[in-house]
């Protein structure tokens, strides 16, 4: 299994500090590497390129990126990718209303609330596909991949 973000900043950073090795300054400059690393992994570079510019300094290269650009760049990033996960959970249960509602109509059954069949419906499907497994699943895959 693949060390994760915490593991580094922990064994570099936090044990030496604790152990009067490093000072604190020393910890937290080694503690940021492999935070740095996974959140640069992680962030659009449209996002990024947007706060460097607003930051107003020049950024010779992808190391030099301060923190106080990468954080926020990385918060709308992770922002923006949870406004397309939800986008594309809700675009389903739309096709559903929809058919719902198409299929009540062509019955006659104009004064029946779709609603009352649609959302028992919506959470049977999700319910029966894992929708939480799945969605998980996707969660920690993109993780694991290295970012969007």
């Amino acid at each position: 299994m693949k060390p994760g973000v915490l593991d580094p900043i922990y064994d570099r950073a936090y044990v030496p500090y604790t152990q009067k090795k490093l000072s604190f300054d020393q910890a937290v400059a080694e503690g940021t590497k492999p935070l740095k690393a996974f959140m640069l992994r992680q962030t659009r570079q449209d996002d990024l390129n947007l706060f460097a510019r607003l930051y107003g300094k020049p950024i010779q290269s992808r190391d030099d990126i301060p923190m106080t650009v990468l954080i926020p760049a990385f918060a709308i990033s992770e922002i923006k990718t949870g406004f397309i996960i939800g986008f594309m959970i809700f675009l389903p249960f739309l096709a559903i209303d929809f058919a719902v509602a198409s299929i009540l109509t062509s019955l006659g059954m104009v004064m029946v609330s779709p609603m009352m069949f649609s959302l028992p419906l919506k959470l049977l499907i999700f319910v029966m596909a894992d929708g939480w497994g799945l969605l998980a699943a996707s969660l920690v895959e993109s993780y694991a991949s290295g970012g969007p």
